[in-house]
């Protein structure tokens, strides 16, 4: 099943989604409506925004506010975007030009501080203490993993412990709060929010995972990212943390020197260690026991269209191929 097919249950919710994004992105500043159209056009799952209304409607919240929520978690998650394609020096997303190698640096950061006022701005409307709570918190989190993420780059001694905080940080908080939000639109109790960000918690960290075993086996054309951009910039992740353990003495040593120095160089010869000490499989795995723990939190959700897709979405997650 393809993700078009999995999201069919919410498609009218989100073409509102991408109509309230447009209406939100006017600015008097032509630089910001350049470059928040060039992103938000760019395409990708918009997956963080789908789980919010996925979760509200499984819920069985009814009206507009499951839209705004999802328009601005795709507005939070796309300055998060401009802001780390700064820090990583990235020159393509999604198969195209990154906007700080359209407009510079300074251009990027900027509108991503404009979409990130913005989202907050969006918050408030919702008029929901416990909206701007789980916002604010998820905000802070996903900023701490970025520094930590900031502190691992070029350190081979990053252990699976420090590697799963950070993705557990900079990826997984912000699908638990989408998923929580969904929760909190339907007004549901505590049992169902808590249920709601387990699924969020284990999808976020399934999500990552496979990004980053797609970082050593993805077709660039159909991802969009260079094999080995990961390496290149000295981000020690899961695949290569098993190779430094578990594999030969040579290795090791040959992947402690490319995250230490971003040998993308040495990439061959990575890709040659990743796939003899079973890494991508190792981290499949993982992966699959994550959207497995996701799917057995909807437990107790009654059985609708919208529980049927995140369990497919879930699914879909470990196979994907970009």
């Amino acid at each position: 099943m393809d993700l078009k097919t999995i999201l069919a249950p919410i498609a009218d919710d989100m073409r509102q989604v991408d109509a309230t994004i447009i209406a939100r992105l006017r600015s008097e500043v032509v630089l910001i409506n350049e470059i928040g159209h060039y992103i938000t056009s760019a395409g990708g799952k918009r997956l963080r925004p789908a789980l919010v209304l996925m979760a509200a409607r499984a819920c069985g919240a009814s009206g507009d506010e499951p839209v705004l929520h999802a328009a601005m978690i795709e507005f939070i998650h796309t300055s998060t975007l401009l802001h780390d394609d700064v820090v990583d020096e990235s020159g393509l997303r999604r198969g195209r030009k990154t906007a700080n190698a359209v407009w510079g640096n300074a251009g990027a950061v900027l509108s991503g501080d404009f979409l990130y006022s913005r989202a907050f701005q969006m918050m408030v409307e919702s008029r929901r203490m416990k909206v701007m709570d789980v916002m604010a918190n998820a905000t802070n989190a996903i900023a701490e993993g970025e520094v930590l993420q900031l502190l691992n780059c070029g350190d081979p001694d990053t252990d699976e412990a420090r590697y799963m905080r950070v993705i557990e940080l900079k990826t997984a908080r912000l699908f638990e709060a989408g998923c929580r939000l969904g929760a909190i639109a339907a007004e549901q109790n505590d049992a169902v929010e808590q249920a709601m960000y387990n699924y969020g918690h284990h999808l976020g960290l399934a999500f990552q995972l496979v990004d980053d075993v797609l970082d050593y086996t993805a077709d660039s054309t159909v991802s969009g990212k260079n094999v080995g951009t990961d390496l290149a910039e000295g981000k020690p992740t899961l695949p290569l943390i098993h190779v430094m353990k578990h594999g030969d003495a040579a290795s090791s040593a040959l992947v402690r020197e490319a995250i230490a120095n971003g040998r993308v160089d040495l990439l061959d010869d990575v890709l040659k260690a990743v796939e003899s000490t079973g890494a991508i499989p190792y981290t499949r795995a993982l992966a699959e026991r994550h959207s497995l723990k996701a799917v057995e939190s909807l437990g107790e959700i009654p059985d609708s269209p919208y529980k049927n897709a995140m369990i497919e979405l879930a699914r879909f997650n470990t196979n994907r191929a970009a």
